[in-house]
């Protein structure tokens, strides 16, 4: 008789991990008290508040902004591209050096597993300032002409899920371009962000180059809309993605959008399914399924759609749901209470709508936000869980028996961010993918991010490319 290995409990530290009781804005290099109402950013795991954070009013937005202008007209748009290059290399090295305090922060601020965030967000968030830091002195060679020039100031705004990766996807390209930033992360996790700006001063970067200033969307709004940005970067969710272009229209503002996704993981009946069983728990359950390319949507072919699933569940059984400081955990804790509300709303109409609910035995934490790694089966392409983004630990199956099939299943859909294909023919692979309409197309493999490789979407999910010599386009004239 066997019994199941049980892992002991293995918490990383907080010790490690300094939280102020309270955080000003970070504008022309220096912390400052906010003239809007104060926010409380809380734990999504136990609930508790970590810190009282200010919230950024017009005025504040404007002082950051005209910070930002000085900074690049005085300085920064003026350096050698090799000289900012030297900064970037700092806060890059700094980033490694400090990288399991940042790595315990986000977890505790996000809810994701320390072992995602320690081996996975951090690393990548260095190695995009060491990528960038390469290309300062090198932009001639970028494809926008023989002496590129920057567009000014930038207005970034950033998301909740992955709160520092994302703002190095957006800061490093614009430093290493000449530009200056003001960036707002989201209400709900902004204290890696706010960790950046004391890195930014340990860095000696110049002041204004980077500010920070939190707050949620009316002070998002007011960046955007502010006459003093030349450039708008956004992640997040299509609604906000399609107010801000509607707010920028008529401008000569220039804009980037990475929005949502319901991305399709296309598995044929040839593919190694214990490998695919592995990228389908990656594509849904990584981050808690909070990742804008998501596979939520999983195509199997007919053929092997009943082997597969046998092998998911056992596989989803293996899960450990729980404390994100645990390093044992796979499955962290939802980050807000408005978010739980929406993966149980929309959860809840799949199951009346008909398609069958599955989810591992697991005991959820007593505190906190938490919902089991969960899916749907017999869902058609009229199901709401479908069509809908989720952004949480739920997956939709869905079944084809063509290629031709498959293809018409993974399109239809107003997002184009992301697709998978399970395969062992290769021929199939480069034909499936040049039918796929998305942005990125893995194969055999799901969410795998480097810095040297752009990403973006079509339709709903946004345009514009972020990462990789694509990244520097966004942020040259």
């Amino acid at each position: 008789m066997t019994t199941p290995f049980d892992y002991a409990p293995a918490p990383e530290s907080r010790s490690i991990v300094d939280i102020k009781p309270s955080y000003g804005l970070f504008i022309n290099g220096e912390f400052v008290d906010g003239h809007g109402k104060s926010f409380k950013t809380i734990s999504p795991a136990t609930e508790e508040v970590l810190a009282e954070v200010a919230e950024a009013d017009d005025a504040d937005v404007d002082a950051a902004v005209k910070a930002a202008r000085r900074a690049y007209d005085r300085v920064w748009s003026r350096m050698p591209g090799r000289e900012r290059a030297k900064y970037l290399y700092r806060i890059a090295r700094i980033i490694q050096e400090r990288s399991r305090e940042l790595a315990v922060l986000e977890s505790i601020d996000n809810g994701k597993p320390i072992k995602e965030s320690r081996d996975v967000d951090i690393p990548i968030v260095a190695a995009h300032f060491f990528y960038y830091a390469g290309w300062a002195d090198k932009l001639e060679y970028a494809g926008r002409g023989a002496d590129p020039r920057p567009l000014g100031v930038a207005g970034q705004i950033i998301p909740w899920n992955f709160p520092l990766l994302m703002l190095a996807w957006k800061i490093a390209p614009a430093l290493a371009c000449g530009n200056t930033v003001v960036l707002k992360p989201a209400e709900t996790t902004p204290l890696t962000a706010l960790l950046f700006a004391e890195i930014c001063q340990q860095a000696d970067l110049p002041p204004g180059v980077v500010n920070i200033i939190t707050g949620a969307g009316g002070t998002g709004q007011a960046l955007v809309a502010h006459p003093g940005i030349d450039k708008v970067a956004f992640t997040g969710s299509t609604d906000v993605g399609k107010a801000i272009a509607r707010t920028v229209a008529g401008t000569d503002k220039k804009v980037t959008l990475e929005l949502g996704g319901k991305a399709a993981n296309i598995v044929f009946d040839d593919a190694p399914l214990d490998q695919a069983v592995e990228g389908i728990v990656t594509g849904i359950f990584f981050n808690q399924g909070h990742v804008c390319c998501a596979g939520s949507r999983l195509l199997v072919q007919e053929s092997i759609a009943d082997e597969l699933l046998a092998k998911l569940k056992r596989r989803m059984s293996t899960l450990r749901v729980g404390d994100p400081l645990d390093k044992n955990t796979d499955v962290g804790a939802i980050n807000s209470a408005e978010q739980l509300a929406r993966i149980r709303e929309l959860s809840d109409i799949g199951e009346a709508e008909g398609a069958g609910r599955w989810s591992p035995e697991c005991v959820l934490p007593q505190h906190g936000f938490w919902f089991p790694p969960t899916i749907f089966t017999g869902v058609t392409q009229a199901h709401r869980i479908a069509r809908e983004e989720i952004f949480g630990p739920v997956l939709s199956v869905l079944t084809f028996r063509t290629p031709a099939e498959a293809v018409e299943k993974a399109n239809n859909t107003p997002y184009g961010l992301s697709a998978g294909i399970w395969t062992e023919k290769g021929s199939r692979i480069l034909k499936i993918a040049s039918q796929l309409r998305a942005g990125v197309v893995w194969a055999n493999t799901f969410n795998k991010f480097d810095p040297t490789s752009p990403f973006g979407g079509y339709k709903e999910s946004g345009y514009g490319r972020e990462g990789g010599r694509h990244g520097l386009e966004a942020y040259l004239r």
